[in-house]
């Protein structure tokens, strides 16, 4: 297999490695390529499958509102497709969400579960923050918020001397449809709603984890999450914010490949 991407059905993906299959599922305005800081060390034991989001990359982009019962009806054909009838699940942000979702509508077929820098349980004015991002969005583009985003997806001192890296993640989500991106945001803003309860009932081997300074993805969340959902292992990863995955991926794959080790089949 190569990390060539492919076409099944409306959806981009790649399929690398060998072995029990993990599936990665990527962030709002982001695309498959995101998950290049940690193909390496998975697909060295595993068989990977990376796909882009219904509306990011190459998949195919409806036009909105997009809803959660949309995604998780992409994975579900895609892994179909593939015939792949069990997996293990990583999603980070936007995917962290669409992770949690799946496993609730289709627990039968998951393995483990990796929660990777999502929210859980926003407060009214933490909404009210996102949603503002929304309507900025919504008048001016991708564009209007990216440079924002940036700054709380890095620490300073990483942005600094990784320009090459913030830039490449600066034109990933300046690429997104400026009339199809509002709403993936929107969606983005609301698809926490139900699940901070509704999560209890996961009943997989579950790995949550994010940074201490993702302050929109906090600690304080992640904790949350882990002390909601049975005997889930948490990690808060010192000195990092939201795209730790690329800042610090020797951590991050360490902390993934022991999960995965010990619980995919």
């Amino acid at each position: 297999m190569n990390n060539k991407s492919l076409m099944m059905g409306e959806t981009a993906f790649a399929d690398v490695g060998a072995g029990s299959v993990v599936v990665l599922v990527h962030g709002l305005g982001l695309n498959q390529a995101m998950w290049q800081w940690q193909l390496p060390a998975l697909k060295k034991g595993y068989r990977v499958i990376t796909y882009d989001l219904l509306g990011h990359g190459d998949s195919a982009k409806p036009s909105g509102p997009y809803h959660m019962v949309q995604m998780v009806d992409q994975l579900c054909q895609l892994i179909d497709d593939l015939g792949i009838s069990r997996c293990a699940l990583i999603g980070f942000s936007l995917g962290g969400l669409i992770v949690q979702a799946f496993t609730l509508a289709h627990p039968d077929r998951i393995s483990a579960l990796a929660i990777l820098h999502a929210a859980h349980g926003r407060t009214p004015d933490q909404r009210a923050s996102i949603l503002h991002r929304v309507a900025q969005c919504r008048v001016d583009g991708p564009g209007a918020t990216v440079s924002d985003a940036l700054s709380r997806w890095f620490s300073t001192e990483f942005a600094k001397k990784n320009i090459t890296v913030l830039e490449k993640i600066r034109l990933w989500v300046l690429a997104n449809d400026p009339l199809i991106y509002p709403e993936l945001y929107q969606l983005l803003a609301e698809a926490d709603i139900g699940l901070e309860d509704s999560v209890a009932s996961i009943k997989c081997p579950t790995l949550v984890m994010t940074g201490d300074e993702d302050y929109g993805n906090s600690a304080e969340m992640a904790q949350r999450i882990a002390f909601t959902i049975p005997n889930a292992q948490l990690e808060i990863l010192k000195g990092l914010r939201h795209m730790a995955l690329a800042e610090d991926p020797e951590q991050v794959n360490r902390l993934l490949t022991c999960f995965l080790d010990e619980f995919t089949e």
